[in-house]
């Protein structure tokens, strides 16, 4: 990932985020129109020598800094932000960082990060924040009156802006090509780390900078666990394999599951069982429109998943949707009826132990003014294409 350039504007500072708008940072903090706003950006040596330095999602989603550290304070929509100044010592091991003496263009008042204790203890009320980071503004201001500021930034980020749109779309068709990638690779004998391999690989040479998560590759009995992560049991023909992976480009998650035959082919329980949960899938799609809640659209799957109770037996259906954005599970009220511009997953399954079976369907989609619009169409799920398509893959490779 390119690093930025400090006479730039904001949005070029990170190449790969040049759709979102500078001016979208200062619409959402000028969003927090009432009431004083205070977060905090991810210390430097958080997690930076095992997974590497990310930001906290909230504070980037106010600020778009992604170095670390810094603060950032609202009051009535108005913004100061706050930046350290330079460590050269620190920058010997890490490298160069945004700082104060930079005196970068973010479209609110800058100060060094040293001001922020007195400006927190001139506040008058309570000051809105993550619970998580009550620890550290107590160091800073001691006695400091909070209030959780959560559902105000969960609102506001469960509706996507259009810049947000175009950068989650590359998150999603880098996803969707490391899926087409697995159906060219997968066959007996394979070991399911072999697959995530295929799989991340593909995206991460398009640029996408790490995994929206662990990426879960189950076969036969593996995928019947939900968050199965091990990735290395040997792949046998007449298998299922649940393939439920992602990337995060720019910092938005992708997050796609198919599950398809190990050798090209379904048997006919298999398909019996994958037809009932695409059914699923499509319904709950259809029910998917302004309006609607999360309780309501797992409803439409369990409903139509027991229609098939008979053919199915005991199966289990997990949580049917969430919200997707900077975080896989998105910050977001579940409880909150969808709204236009909010960007969710639909992933019905069934999960049969005893007959090594895990079927799960995962499609992401966008909430219209009337209904939804699937954004992960052009990755084929019908069990006929797949079908199709691997016996294709299957030919040019000679099996």
């Amino acid at each position: 990932m390119m690093r930025y350039r400090l006479a730039a504007p904001l949005l070029l500072w990170v190449a790969c985020l040049a759709t979102v708008r500078a001016d979208d940072f200062t619409d959402r903090r000028a969003a927090l129109k009432t009431g004083t706003y205070i977060l905090l950006g991810t210390p430097e040596d958080a997690g930076e020598t095992r997974d590497g330095f990310f930001q906290e999602p909230n504070f980037f989603y106010l600020t778009g800094l992604r170095d670390p550290g810094g603060a950032v304070l609202v009051k009535d929509g108005v913004a100061t932000i706050y930046l350290d100044k330079r460590d050269t010592k620190r920058e010997v091991w890490t490298g160069r960082k945004l700082a104060f003496e930079d005196q970068p263009e973010l479209g609110a008042e800058l100060k060094p990060m040293e001001a922020l204790a007195g400006d927190l203890a001139a506040v008058k009320g309570k000051v809105f924040t993550l619970p998580e980071l009550q620890p550290r503004l107590q160091k800073l201001a001691a006695g400091l009156e909070t209030a959780d500021a959560s559902p105000a930034l969960q609102r506001l980020r469960m509706r996507k802006s259009a810049g947000e749109l175009d950068t989650m779309r590359k998150a999603i068709e880098a996803s969707m090509a490391a899926h087409r990638a697995s159906w060219k690779v997968v066959r007996p004998g394979l070991y399911e780390y072999e697959l995530a391999t295929a799989m991340s690989s593909v995206y991460f040479n398009r640029g996408c900078e790490r995994h929206a998560y662990p990426p879960i590759v189950g076969s036969g009995p593996n995928g019947t666990v939900l968050h199965y992560f091990r990735n290395n049991r040997r792949m046998d023909a007449g298998e299922l394999v649940l393939m439920d992976v992602g990337a995060e480009c720019s910092g938005y998650a992708g997050d796609i599951t198919r599950t398809v035959p190990v050798n090209g082919k379904f048997t006919p329980r298999q398909r019996e069982i994958y037809e009932a949960v695409l059914k699923a899938e499509k319904a709950v799609i259809a029910a998917a429109k302004p309006g609607a809640t999360i309780k309501q659209l797992k409803q439409v799957a369990i409903d139509t998943l027991n229609k098939h109770r008979e053919k199915l037996g005991d199966f289990m259906v997990h949580g049917v949707s969430h919200h997707i954005g900077l975080d896989v599970h998105d910050f977001a009220d579940n409880d909150v009826p969808l709204a236009a511009g909010a960007v969710i997953t639909v992933e019905p399954g069934v999960y049969l132990p005893k007959e090594s079976i895990g079927i799960r369907i995962e499609d992401m989609i966008l909430i219209t003014e009337k209904g939804s619009v699937v954004l992960t169409a052009e990755l084929p799920r019908e069990a006929a294409e797949i079908e199709k398509i691997m016996a294709q893959e299957g030919a040019a490779r000679g099996h």
